[in-house]
């Protein structure tokens, strides 16, 4: 199952002449997950290799303008594109009162739009995978989100079981599931020795807009990636706690007590060069990058190896 995450959008607060603000597409098999919706999010999507496709969720971390202002026109374009298919728009308290309130820009829509507030710890769970709330310290009700898929089986050795007298068919399923199997001649077969270690699945950490906290450090532990903001250098300090932001340096010391696989920071101010934010982030925490709009970063399964940037990989090239 390919699974990769697109930055649309990697500006704090305002954009600039080449980072439009926040939005993050995870592309997993055939579902689209939008993270935020700034300002300019559809078109970003139009320069990306996924398109204008339809959006299946929408993940909200908090209300503020740089978060969200994107979501009125992505919604209206669905809209005249005659979507038929549901969407799901998930998000902190004051969620459900903000789409509300932009019901007259909307207008009526021809696809049903389910509002749903979330407070942190709850999650809804889908095929194979499922999406974790997780809280956050910000300025106003936030959370961060989190995609954790299942376990999956550990590889199935169809030789050994041929050879244990097995035959093809239903009881290779049971044994990979790691059920017991009774042969025809009254024998049993254990999957011990023919079905191999569990393998984890993948775990994505989005933090939004927060101050450093527990919960995000415990939900990133050994996760895949790590998509935090770093708003500030660490030389803006003070100013990071009074706006309830993150410098790039402490968002380096909690990924490296999480043992995070990759960390990528965005959600970068005008102020701070990208090239310091890694520099003070990596001298902490190595495997770290800041991408820039439309990069992409893949992320495989553990045992093929881990998580990688891909400049201008979600650009589309036509």
């Amino acid at each position: 199952m390919d699974l990769d995450v697109i930055f649309l959008g990697t500006a704090g607060s305002v954009p600039s002449a080449n980072r439009q603000t926040a939005a993050t597409l995870i592309r997993r098999g055939g579902e689209r997950i939008l993270v935020d919706c700034g300002e300019g999010t559809q078109r970003r999507l139009m320069q990306s290799v996924a398109g204008l496709s339809d959006i299946d969720i929408v993940l909200l971390t908090h209300g503020h303008a740089d978060h969200i202002l994107g979501l009125p026109g992505l919604l209206r374009t669905f809209a005249l594109r005659e979507r038929t298919a549901p969407l799901t728009v998930y998000g902190p308290e004051g969620t459900k009162a903000l789409l509300g309130a932009l019901g007259p820009v909307l207008g009526k829509v021809p696809y049903p739009l389910a509002v749903v507030e979330f407070e942190p710890g709850q999650e809804v769970a889908a095929d194979g995978y499922r999406l974790e709330a997780i809280g956050t310290r910000h300025r106003v009700p936030s959370v961060g989100w989190a995609l954790v898929e299942e376990d999956r089986p550990g590889r199935f050795d169809a030789d050994a079981a041929t050879a244990a007298g097995v035959p093809f068919g239903p009881l290779f399923g049971a044994l990979q599931r790691g059920e017991a199997v009774a042969l025809p001649d009254g024998s049993v077969v254990s999957p011990e020795g023919l079905v191999g270690e569990t393998r984890l699945g993948r775990t994505l950490v989005f933090s939004g807009d927060t101050r450093p906290c527990d919960a995000v450090l415990a939900r990133a532990v050994d996760c895949d990636l790590l998509v935090h903001e770093a708003t500030f250098l660490d030389e803006d300090l003070e100013r990071a706690r009074d706006t309830h932001h993150t410098t790039a340096r402490e968002a380096a010391e909690l990924a490296h007590e999480a043992r995070v696989r990759l960390l990528a920071l965005t959600h970068v101010s005008m102020r701070a060069s990208p090239r310091l934010v890694e520099a003070q982030a990596r001298a902490i925490h190595p495997d770290t990058v800041v991408p820039r709009d439309l990069d992409l970063i893949e992320v495989p399964y553990r045992e093929k190896g881990p998580a990688v940037l891909v400049k201008n990989g979600g650009r589309d090239a036509a």
